[in-house]
């Protein structure tokens, strides 16, 4: 009568039930052997046992409300002709009480319940011909049982449920977090490997070829042997080049694993879901740049327009991107509501620390100039390495 899997203990209980009301239509079809009704009350106690198998039985009583509210009709109309033949058939009144309650809405299990002990008390009145205070609270009190009983275990239920759903929510949320810090250490794992192949291999095999090709041309002309074993040194040495720089954009970030840095950027400003409107702009002549610097050039750029989405409730913002002869700036500008740096410096609030961070590994610096009410602008200056185009 319920289609939740049940329990070793709640399917006992079930049994017990079953037993309950067999023993008690049993007992009353016994005790009314000697009444002139024995064989009318003795039917209707085995119809009223076959009404209850069926329902019991019956697919319909677990899966509709409507079902099982004319099961319960029909059962409880059953056991009402019993009742009349027999004073003993109350007794089946206490099994009635868990079915309804059980079965039906509560607004709808309570009323069903009062009547039923109603009809219990009127009974006994109408048999025994006297009104005794055991005739008002044996029923009362059975109901009062009953409901208790059920109430309380359906509370006791939902809180189950409610725990076990926070239990199902924890596990996932852990599992996600496990997710993201996975994809967060192999993302650092890339980028720093990539850093370390072009900063030392690329970077070696490079000076490697221009040393060769100085040898080459110093080399006497009347020496053919030794020009061609420089030429095949600086051929392989360009090769491994060109295979340690497909090895560093193997390991490059998603973002920039599609395009440039400036392409990335450009992309950053498209999606962002604004307002701010985000306009990019690029001065000067721009060059490749190590992993790493495009890595952080483009961490700060997503780290200070997320701050002016979130925070700065601005109306436009800037990106621009400048290649100059030594170094290359990003300066990020809005026209937000601004703040004082002193106040959050050391916070997190803004993620500046995240952005001195990465100015600070690769040599650069970071400044912030902003005001309440005046907007803000965030700037990165790195070095250009020796080489930025190698």
């Amino acid at each position: 009568m319920d289609s939740r899997p049940l329990t070793p203990v709640l399917r006992a209980l079930r049994w017990c039930l079953h037993a309950l009301l067999l023993g008690l239509l049993a007992l009353t079809a016994v005790r009314s052997a000697a009444t002139p009704h024995a064989v009318t009350a003795a039917a209707t106690a085995a119809a009223m046992a076959g009404v209850y198998g069926y329902g019991v039985r019956s697919p319909a009583v677990d899966r509709s409300a409507r079902a099982a509210g004319l099961w319960l009709a029909a059962l409880g109309t059953v056991w009402l002709v019993l009742l009349a033949l027999s004073p003993d058939a109350l007794w089946a009144a206490f099994p009635l009480y868990f079915l309804q309650l059980h079965l039906l809405p509560v607004r709808w299990g309570l009323p069903a319940v009062a009547v039923t002990a109603a009809a219990a008390i009127g009974s006994f009145v109408l048999h025994a011909q006297e009104v005794t205070p055991g005739a008002f609270l044996g029923p009362l009190l059975g109901a009062a049982v009953a409901v208790a009983t059920v109430l309380g275990y359906q509370a006791l239920y939902r809180e189950s449920e409610h725990r076990r759903q926070l239990i199902e929510e924890l596990v996932s949320t852990r599992a996600e977090l496990a997710d993201a810090e996975r994809a967060a250490g192999t993302l650092a794992e890339r980028e720093r490997l990539a850093r370390e192949i072009h900063d030392t291999l690329a970077q070696g095999l490079s000076s490697i070829q221009l040393l060769l090709r100085a040898a080459e041309r110093a080399l006497p002309g009347d020496g053919p042997a030794a020009v061609v074993h420089v030429r095949q040194a600086r051929r392989a040495a360009q090769d491994n080049l060109a295979e340690a720089r497909r090895f560093v954009r193997a390991l490059t970030p998603p973002d920039l694993a599609n395009g440039s840095l400036t392409g990335a950027l450009e992309r950053l400003c498209a999606k962002s879901p604004g307002p701010p409107a985000v306009r990019f702009s690029v001065s000067g002549t721009p060059v490749e740049l190590p992993t790493a610097y495009e890595a952080a050039l483009l961490r700060t750029a997503q780290s200070a327009l997320a701050n002016a989405v979130r925070h700065a409730q601005a109306g436009r913002a800037e990106i621009t991107l400048s290649f100059m002869d030594a170094s290359v700036s990003l300066d990020v500008v809005d026209d937000g509501r601004g703040f004082d740096p002193p106040a959050v410096a050391g916070g997190e609030g803004f993620g500046l620390p995240g952005m001195r961070s990465r100015a600070r590994t690769l040599g650069g610096t970071l400044s912030v100039e902003s005001a309440p009410g005046e907007g803000t602008a965030v700037a990165l200056t790195l070095p250009l390495p020796a080489r930025a185009a190698v």
